[in-house]
């Protein structure tokens, strides 16, 4: 199936929910932690969804990264941007819809992203 990546505009937002889903679960697969799912179409202008994670290592935050961008293409989906590195315990993957953040323990805790942006809606919490 090909995501509709411009459902910004005004089209299709359930396949952007599916997208963002799907990287739940494959970051999921990979032992990624405290897994959190937003809705942040009301708050924010760039995307629709954030995946925030956390992996214990920069090798698992690599293994989540690689999961999650393997299952995406698989679907059809590319990431056009990433940022971060595995040295800065932070690594992004934009998919215009969809925003996932992988992080390591202490930079999740000092970016608390789950405060900054917490006028979303969260539509799914994994512990």
């Amino acid at each position: 199936m090909w995501y509709n990546l411009l459902s910004r505009r005004g089209e299709n937002i359930l396949e952007g929910l599916e997208l963002a889903r799907k990287a739940v679960d494959a970051a999921s697969e990979k032992q990624a932690s405290n897994i959190v799912l937003l809705d942040v179409r009301e708050t924010c202008t760039f995307t629709d969804f954030f995946v925030i994670c956390s992996g214990e290592s920069a090798r698992q935050i690599r293994s989540i990264s690689d999961d999650i961008e393997g299952t995406l293409k698989k679907e059809g989906a590319r990431s056009h941007h990433h940022e971060g590195s595995l040295e800065s315990g932070w690594f992004l993957l934009d998919y215009t819809d969809v925003v996932v953040h992988i992080f390591g323990a202490a930079e999740r805790e000092f970016y608390k992203l789950e405060e900054l942006w917490s006028d979303a809606k969260v539509v799914l919490r994994v512990q």
